[in-house]
């Protein structure tokens, strides 16, 4: 008997999802656990896995066809390298982080442009401090370096250009245009960009290709009053590197959600910095995050029943 396993990090799905997969599934049997003890009592009978599920459990499936995970990056096969061999389909959560992302981004841009990390400080000492000569700026007129630009990328895009401000986008393929990005560019004009560069935001996944992306040679391209956004993935940026950067002036500040490790180590640096704003990698949260994914499992499962193509389907050997 087919087997469905729906495991999600509260260990409840609502009836209503549960009665729609039931129903668009009705010869399957539908199994709704984290335990592990009961998932290796069915294992050789899983077939379809939505959810989240410890990566060493979920490769030893025999007949595991199909796994809608909850996030959007895949950068668990790096230490499973296994699992990209294996032959099952691999579907994420595309599309549910665009907004929330996109919003983050502007959030630290913002909070750069108006002073507002130094009037937080103020405000908690009871202090009325005035913003010192040049330290506040605006948006408009400035120029963004979006680097990966997929859908968060393009989402930025948008509102960079309603906000003003020029565009420039660098991903892997530079020759498919994005909708409100002046020039697109691929990772070898980066020595040309970054030096134009205001903000430099990052959107990357972490991929063999993409760790350590950003060094001490990206970082020194850029000019001292430009500012580094990290809401990808942590090692995406060579930390140390980044640590000495800003101790150095040699960039004026970051905004950063994800850290080569996690939680950020009370001992970094980077927790003392007046000009990095810092938040615990919760850019893509939101209150109905599962009830999103589940719109999108559900879709899938009914393309998945008629033999359809499925949305978000990963290249587990390109890792996006």
């Amino acid at each position: 008997m087919k087997t469905i396993l729906l495991s999600f990090p509260d260990g409840q799905v609502a009836e209503d999802y549960l009665a729609q997969v039931k129903n668009l599934a009705p010869e399957a049997r539908v199994i709704v656990t984290r335990d592990h003890h009961a998932i290796e009592a069915v294992w050789d009978e899983i077939e379809i896995v939505a959810g989240w599920l410890q990566p060493d459990l979920l490769l030893k499936l025999p007949h595991l066809r199909w796994y809608q995970q909850l996030a959007v990056g895949i950068d668990w096969l790096l230490q499973h390298p296994e699992g990209v061999e294996r032959d099952f389909i691999l579907t994420n959560a595309s599309g549910v982080h665009v907004v929330p992302m996109s919003e983050l981004i502007f959030a630290f841009l913002l909070a750069f442009g108006r002073g507002l990390p130094a009037a937080q400080r103020a405000q908690i000492q009871g202090e009325w401090v005035y913003p010192k000569g040049n330290s506040l700026f605006t948006l408009a007129g400035k120029t963004i370096v979006l680097i990966g630009v997929g859908g968060i990328g393009a989402r930025a895009a948008r509102i960079a250009a309603a906000l003003g401000m020029r565009v420039i986008g660098a991903r892997r393929n530079p020759t498919v245009p994005v909708w409100d990005v002046e020039k697109m560019v691929g990772r070898d004009q980066l020595p040309d960009v970054l030096p134009e560069a205001d903000f430099v935001v990052l959107t990357l996944p972490l991929t063999g290709e993409t760790q350590h992306f950003i060094t001490k040679r990206e970082l020194q391209w850029m000019k001292p009053s430009a500012y580094l956004i990290n809401i990808g993935r942590g090692p995406v940026v060579h930390e140390a590197d980044l640590v000495e950067a800003l101790q150095a002036g040699t960039i004026a500040g970051a905004g950063l959600d994800v850290f080569e490790t996690e939680p950020l180590p009370k001992d970094s640096p980077l927790w003392k910095m007046e000009r990095v704003i810092i938040t615990a990698h919760y850019a893509s949260s939101i209150p109905n995050y599962y009830a999103q994914v589940m719109s999108i499992f559900l879709d899938n499962l009914r393309r998945y029943q008629a033999g359809e193509m499925l949305r978000n389907v990963v290249d587990k050997k390109r890792g996006y």
